[in-house]
């Protein structure tokens, strides 16, 4: 029996908005009918694994344990533009023989980039 990953979900207050943001950010596109309630991202074109947003009244206090990490060529230029969508720089780690920046999105959800 094969496991697919086929969505990743966020919790959030506005998904059309917070969509648009991830759409922004990896350069996917924004799918039809985006709302406050639910959006995706992706899912669409057919990208795998697609994004969904879907807006809950109760988010899960406290740091989120599952976060998304990115490798760019260009990683300070990637890093600039997540800033310039809107992301918050958290911290720069250099650490383990690796270095990276952690960043949140609109709604404080983490991600990491690192240099590839």
């Amino acid at each position: 029996m094969t496991l697919t990953l086929e969505h990743v979900v966020f919790d959030c207050d506005d998904a059309g908005r917070l969509a648009g943001f991830w759409s922004e950010l990896l350069e996917r596109p924004l799918d039809a009918d985006a709302s406050p309630e639910f959006a995706s991202v992706g899912m669409g074109a057919g990208l795998a694994p697609a994004l969904m947003f879907i807006q809950v009244p109760d988010k899960t206090p406290g740091k989120n344990v599952i976060h998304l990490d990115f490798k760019a060529d260009d990683a300070r230029a990637s890093i600039d533009r997540a800033i310039g969508l809107g992301a918050k720089r958290i911290g720069d780690f250099d650490e383990y023989g690796a270095q990276w920046t952690t960043l949140a999105d609109p709604e404080g959800n983490l991600f990491d980039i690192a240099a590839g």
